[in-house]
């Protein structure tokens, strides 16, 4: 295994436990690395380099959420929380810190695995060149896939790894109305479990970022009750 990047880094202070998933995914074709602390996850991170992280909760040295907001301040990679705190609020909670998905123990390994596999999934997705490898352009929008740039009346536009993901899966199929489950599909590659609004936030920030209005936003519109729906004719240059 590569000390420079694996596929996984699972961060579970029950060693035991830890070794047994890191075994299943070796079993199956991934790289794994793990680590026991939290106050040694984000340094692990770094010196890993993984393209999803596997994290528990309640970890020595750092609690398990504030490791998650701490990793979302440096990386978008993808962040499945895993751990025996099962309530609604827990996941909620995580999925707002800024996890990508939420497993409780205990956990079939066959289906942990899957669920890591659709994270992987998303980060293939989100580099690979797409067909045909021209720009989409949408009046003074302008975004290619290629190089994961985006610029609106020719200004560049920074957005996240995941912002860019939505933006063009909203552009590809501008004048229809996506709904969260669509979404959340073609992002993460599970179906939509009606209380992840990590979505949302990221059309907001969208809108924000792209001049938009929160108030009554033209360009990004939400279609009460269905979805998004990217509006083509709203990308003119004036803001």
């Amino acid at each position: 295994m590569s000390a420079e990047s694996v596929d996984i880094l699972l961060v579970e202070d029950d060693v035991r436990l830890a070794n047994l998933t890191a075994e299943y995914f070796r079993q199956n074709g991934l790289e794994v690395a793990t680590e026991a602390r939290g106050d040694r996850a984000v340094s692990r991170f770094r010196e890993t380099r993984p393209r999803v992280v596997l994290l528990d909760l309640m970890l020595p040295g750092a609690n398990g959420l504030e490791l998650c907001r701490e990793l979302r301040l440096v990386s978008d990679v993808p962040i499945l929380i895993f751990t025996a705190r099962d309530s609604d609020i827990d996941q909620v909670i995580g999925l707002e810190a800024g996890a990508d998905d939420y497993v409780a123990k205990p956990v079939d390994p066959m289906v942990l695995l899957a669920r890591t596999r659709a994270l992987l999934r998303r980060v293939e997705n989100a580099i690979a060149p797409p067909d045909g490898g021209g720009d989409l352009i949408l009046g003074g929008l302008r975004i290619s896939e290629s190089s994961q740039q985006v610029w609106l009346d020719d200004a560049e536009v920074d957005l996240t790894t995941h912002e860019f993901e939505l933006l063009c899966l909203l552009a590809r199929r501008a004048g229809r109305v996506l709904s969260r489950q669509e979404i959340f599909h073609e992002m993460r590659g599970i179906e939509y479990d009606g209380l992840d609004r990590s979505i949302d936030g990221r059309v907001s920030k969208l809108r924000r970022k792209l001049r938009d209005s929160a108030d009554a936003p033209r360009r990004i519109k939400t279609v009460w009750g269905k979805g998004y729906l990217l509006v083509p004719d709203a990308w003119g240059d004036s803001a």
